[in-house]
C-alpha cells in the first residue's frame, strides 16, 4: 500500500509505499539537492519530524542525531521509519537547507518552531 507524505516546508507530496523507507520515496521525487547519506541511520543527514501520522522504526537510529528525547518527540531519521499511514513531516537539520534549497517558494523557517503531537507506534 502507499501512502501520501506531505513535505510542510516545501508543500510537496509524493508516494510511499509502507516498504520502503520514508526517505526512498523522497528521494524519487527525482530532484537534485536531496541528500540522501548512509541510508543506515548512522550519519544523520536526513532527519525529519513527523507531526502528523504514523510510522514504524525498521532500524536503530544514531543517538549522536536523534536522542531518545528527540524520537518520542516525532523527530527521527528518515532512512529508518516506514510510513503507515499518510504522513505530514519537516525536514531539519542538513536535509532542510538541501530540500528548501531545491524547491522555488519553499516556506523559510519552517520547522523551526512550534511542535504537533505526532503518533507513533510504542517502542
Amino acid at each position: 500500500m502507499k501512502y501520501d507524505i506531505h513535505i510542510e516546508d516545501t508543500g510537496e507530496h509524493y508516494p510511499c509505499d509502507e516498504q520502503e523507507t520514508v526517505l526512498l520515496g523522497m528521494a524519487k521525487l527525482g530532484r537534485k539537492g536531496i541528500p540522501v547519506g548512509c541510508r543506515g541511520g548512522g550519519c544523520g543527514v536526513c532527519k525529519v519530524q513527523v507531526t502528523q501520522g504514523d510510522y514504524c522504526t525498521v532500524r536503530a537510529m544514531s543517538r549522536q542525531h536523534v536522542s531518545q528525547e528527540d524520537e518520542a518527540q516525532g523527530t527521527v531519521l528518515a532512512c529508518c521509519i516506514q510510513a503507515q499511514s499518510a504522513l505530514s513531516l519537516r525536514v531539519v537539520g542538513k536535509l532542510h537547507k538541501a530540500v528548501c534549497r531545491a524547491v522555488p517558494g519553499a516556506l523559510l523557517g519552517a520547522g523551526v518552531a512550534g511542535s504537533a503531537a505526532s503518533t507513533q507506534p510504542p517502542v
